[in-house]
């Protein structure tokens, strides 16, 4: 089961002393000496930054990576990270350039050792999906997982629609672990209220199970994580 957890809205100008002010306080490494299975993954982009949205606009392809590997590198080794999530759901770039500039940082920080997973995070958008299969095309071999958000679908999303919206995304990402989604808040997609697990027990049967993302933590804080806790026995079954 994954939480997406903090977002950096990564330009070619970030440093590492200046991206940390965007993360939580340190409290990893003794969350994960006290929980050997947990993995913790920083997340790229999302949706906006400082009232404004948080677009991809590199100015080219070596100086984007250069600065993205230094910059991560840091970060992931200071704070005792495992892996790098890609959410950029904004581009003023095309698709290829997006694949070269992601799929080379995710390549090179798994050569140096920097991380062992990498997962992405697209939703059914054209100019979004554009850009993720683009870097699924070219680099897919290295994507450990892709955290589908199945919730910006339409509200209201039936058990039969689901399922036909997972099929459909296990197609695009062909060969790919993709995880289903809900969001704490019931505010789209198939909410756990609605038949959200009733889904899983079915692509579970499937064998299609692959893992459950969830958005977000804050909200889900507010029901004491009763849903996460359903989650994971669900996802702890033999």
């Amino acid at each position: 089961m994954t939480h997406h957890l903090p977002l950096l809205p990564l330009t070619e100008n970030s440093t590492s002393s200046g991206t940390l002010k965007t993360l939580a306080p340190p409290k990893f490494p003794s969350i994960k000496s006290q929980n050997s299975n947990v993995k913790v993954a920083l997340s790229l982009g999302g949706d906006s930054v400082g009232g404004g949205y948080a677009y991809f606009n590199p100015s080219s392809v070596d100086s984007w990576v250069s600065n993205a590997v230094s910059s991560l590198t840091n970060i992931i080794k200071e704070y005792n990270l495992d892996g790098i999530d890609i959410d950029y759901e904004h581009f003023k770039t095309d698709p290829d350039t997006f694949a070269e500039c992601v799929g080379k940082l995710i390549k090179t920080l798994k050569t140096n050792g920097v991380i062992n997973f990498a997962s992405i995070a697209p939703f059914d958008d054209d100019q979004v999906q554009s850009h993720y299969l683009a870097l699924w095309k070219s680099y897919g071999h290295l994507i450990d997982y892709v955290n589908f958000q199945f919730y910006a679908y339409d509200k209201g999303t039936s058990v039969s629609q689901f399922i036909d919206y997972f099929n459909k995304q296990s197609s695009n990402y062909n060969d790919g672990k993709v995880l289903v989604s809900f969001i704490s808040d019931g505010s789209g997609g198939l909410s756990p209220d609605d038949g959200f697990f009733t889904a899983c027990h079915t692509l579970r049967s499937q064998q299609k199970l692959h893992g459950i993302f969830v958005w977000s933590a804050d909200d889900s804080m507010k029901n004491g994580f009763r849903y996460e806790k359903q989650s994971q026995a669900l996802l702890a079954l033999p």
